[in-house]
């Protein structure tokens, strides 16, 4: 991926259309972390600043998205695709709710379907990661991790383009999730996600998609 000597203003497009390309190729997937900055520059050999520019760029896009001390992820794989995501992510906190509703409600259908034996095993793996991160007790972990467990259900659909419109729904999922639960953690706030994996095990796509409506009721 390395580039030749050229002056900042050349090297930043070049070095935007190089981070694209991993992108679209697939080889950072929709929904993962980039590389950390020192490992891109060593690999485009390019100065920090360059990188540190064309990443920025991808930002405002609305292609990547940093996340305050986890690192920077691929949000959209097209400009179009991240400005649904800046959308959503300005977006008032009922529709937001709403859009999550229509995503995941749809979602849980389709993984009750399609869902393979490796999916059902990262369902599992979510939902007892969610558990454990609530029983910790840290409010913005347990956040992480429950759209995390949503983010795996989303995967099980085995729709490229839901899933895809779904990460950039990422910003706005947390901040839907992080109003809901507040910044402590309370038996009021708990929502039992088990019958909704239950439902998507049984391949029963009313009970999961009836499940997935249940949290998202809107007022």
């Amino acid at each position: 991926m390395s580039l030749r000597s050229a002056s900042r203003q050349t090297l930043v497009p070049q070095v935007v259309e190089q981070l694209q390309e991993q992108i679209t190729s697939g080889e950072w997937p929709v929904g993962t972390r980039i590389p950390p900055e020192p490992d891109l520059v060593a690999a485009l050999g390019v100065g920090r600043n360059t990188v540190r520019e064309a990443v920025n760029a991808l930002v405002h896009a609305g292609i990547l998205e940093r996340r305050q001390g986890s690192g920077t992820y691929v949000l959209a794989t097209d400009e179009l695709t991240g400005a649904a995501s800046r959308r959503l992510t300005g977006a008032k906190l009922d529709e937001a709710v709403e859009v999550r509703r229509a995503f995941e409600v749809e979602a849980a259908r389709l993984a009750a379907l399609r869902r393979t034996p490796e999916d059902l095993r990262l369902l599992e793996a979510a939902l007892d990661a969610r558990e454990r991160a609530w029983a910790d007790g840290d409010a913005a972990s347990f956040v992480e991790v429950d759209a995390r467990l949503h983010m795996a259900v989303v995967a099980a659909a085995h729709n490229s383009m839901l899933a895809e419109l779904y990460a950039s729904f990422g910003a706005a999922l947390r901040a839907s999730l992080s109003e809901r639960i507040g910044s402590v953690l309370t038996p009021e706030s708990y929502c039992d996600h088990s019958g909704l994996i239950a439902a998507i095990r049984a391949g029963d796509p009313v009970a999961a998609a009836t499940e997935a409506g249940s949290y998202l009721e809107i007022a």
